[in-house]
């Protein structure tokens, strides 16, 4: 593999070797346009030579919020190639949020794209802020991108960095508090991709799909990254939500990651054609099996997949292995924004090994803390947080990343996470409780879309879950049956101070508009105490009670 400082030396290497090869394909108005080696490094030059016609100079922020696009990519290079340093905002960040970030990043430019609600994030960019729209429609800009490609030359000298500069800042979605901005080297970042390419074994047969946030590191490392330096392979995106699945089917990806959330709605629209007991019988059978999970595969767009990921959540085992039965093995892996999302992986995929996270990947260190933390070391790790020193020292020590997740090692190496250090609540008898695990078995009832476990100065803890949607299909008594089974069956494992007095299903659905979940769709558990609060201490007599409406 050739040696790339950064990914626009990468970029002019493979539109030297292969320009005509298509590496970046977006949907508009349902039709698919290919952009070649060529093409992307052409428009890199020019949005770069724009960026520096406003005066900007090396080192000047400059901020993207929008979805995934061929633009934002485009954008992400030529901020490179100006001497600029990117800050990603998630597309569906409050006005707060992007107010917040700009601000703190002292971004000197906003590049906007696809946004669902931008009339209600517009209030966040400050007065005076130059603003450039992607061709798409957004909120008013003062530039436009077709303007810069129509009127500037391909700039004629990119920026020459150094390994050890800060190529981007990552501010983490985390579940408490303001964003905090992890700076990320040229050098981590090339690690990162480097080493996942190789595991991941990426070649020129490859296809990806780019949907989860950019602003996301492993969005950034694993589809971003490991398309530009391999140069192997194309980069396909979707043209919105409700295109979703056709474009899904249409691309064929052969590396497939997801989050937990959208696995357990891709099982919920097969349960939906085919009910779980008729599924079950289908599958039993010799000379049925093959052919209804092919017809599987190939209706949620992927049947060509060789290699299927999951992260960001917990996810429950028992999902895994239903996706086992029909054919499809999703490999577990961990990797948080300060270790650039490469930490472990379950890959080659062990089916033993479903409930950890996998292994440390090549070059990786995982060891256990006296107190149950995982520890993590590696050459691909953040520079530290921008703008606070004092966090560093406590988050990397000698060299290793203090994760906050508490968990175990086996002998064969495989990580599992039992919870969050600072997740544990104590009962009002005095006693610890880690909702983690509790979780996670609740989860395993496909009932359930979401659960949080709370019981914080409660004589015994208490469960809130949001139903899938497709459970209104189903009669009150039926889920209430389903969910007290469910929460017997948990009951039975777990020592009495952690035993849960019942389960409440709520009727709101927790997601990142109502700041109930994270942009990467992690349940934000303060949030949803504190919104909680009235009806957590609410006497309920049966097993399961219902939130008023819910039902």
């Amino acid at each position: 593999m050739a040696n790339f400082v950064t990914p626009v030396n990468a970029l002019m290497h493979w539109q030297k070797q292969h320009p005509q090869r298509v590496y970046l394909r977006q949907p508009i108005d349902g039709v698919y346009h290919e952009k070649t080696w060529a093409m992307v490094a052409r428009e890199a030059g020019q949005i770069a030579q724009g960026i520096r016609s406003l005066g900007l100079e090396p080192g000047d922020k400059v901020a993207i919020l929008a979805k995934n696009s061929a633009e934002w990519f485009i954008a992400d290079l030529a901020i490179m190639m100006a001497g600029c340093i990117s800050i990603p905002i998630y597309s569906t960040a409050s006005a707060d949020t992007v107010s917040f970030i700009l601000k703190h990043s002292e971004s000197k430019l906003l590049f906007v794209g696809k946004l669902d609600e931008w009339n209600k994030q517009a209030a966040g960019v400050p007065v005076g802020l130059k603003t450039v729209a992607m061709p798409y429609p957004t909120m008013p800009c003062h530039i436009q991108w077709s303007d810069w490609l129509a009127k500037q030359a391909v700039i004629d000298k990119h920026h020459l960095w150094h390994e050890q500069d800060t190529m981007t800042i990552i501010y983490t979605s985390g579940s408490t508090g303001d964003p905090k901005g992890a700076e990320i080297s040229f050098a981590a970042y090339r690690y990162a991709c480097e080493q996942l390419i190789e595991v991941l074994q990426a070649g020129s047969e490859d296809r990806v799909m780019s949907y989860l946030p950019l602003a996301h590191i492993t969005e950034r490392v694993y589809i971003q990254g490991t398309s530009i330096f391999s140069g192997q392979f194309s980069v396909s995106f979707v043209e919105s939500l409700d295109t979703f699945a056709d474009n899904l089917r249409s691309v064929q990806p052969t590396l497939f990651v997801s989050v937990p959330r959208l696995w357990a709605r891709f099982q919920q629209g097969v349960f939906e054609k085919l009910p779980p007991k008729k599924l079950k019988l289908l599958l039993a059978i010799p000379l049925v099996s093959g052919l209804i999970k092919a017809k599987i595969k190939k209706a949620l767009g992927l049947n060509k997949a060789r290699i299927l990921g999951c992260g960001s959540a917990p996810i429950a085992p028992s999902l895994l292995r239903w996706y086992q039965s029909i054919g499809l093995n999703i490999s577990e892996a961990w990797g948080m924004t300060e270790n650039l999302a490469y930490g472990t992986l379950n890959l080659p995929f062990r089916s033993d090994k479903i409930g950890t996270i996998g292994k440390a990947g090549p070059g990786v260190e995982i060891k256990i803390s006296e107190q149950g933390e995982i520890l993590a070391k590696g050459q691909g790790m953040m520079s530290g947080y921008y703008k606070h020193p004092e966090l560093n020292e406590q988050t990397i020590v000698d060299g290793w990343l203090h994760t906050g997740d508490k968990g175990s090692i086996d002998a064969d190496g495989y990580v599992k996470i039992i919870g969050r250090l600072k997740e544990s609540f104590k009962t009002a008898k005095g006693k610890y409780v880690a909702p983690v695990p509790i979780e996670q078995k609740l989860a395993e009832n496909s009932m359930v879309e979401q659960v949080c476990v709370v019981g914080s100065a409660l004589a015994q803890p208490c469960a809130l879950v949001v139903l899938a949607g497709e459970m209104k299909q189903h009669s009150q008594a039926q889920i209430e049956a389903s969910l007290g089974r469910t929460l017997d069956k948990v009951n039975q494992h777990l020592e009495s101070h952690a035993k849960l007095s019942h389960i409440l299903v709520v009727k709101q659905d927790w997601n990142v508009d109502n700041a109930l979940l994270t942009p990467t769709l992690k349940i934000r558990r303060n949030q949803i105490e504190q919104h909680y609060s009235e009806l957590i201490h609410q006497q309920f007599t049966s097993k399961v009670a219902f939130e008023a409406g819910s039902w």
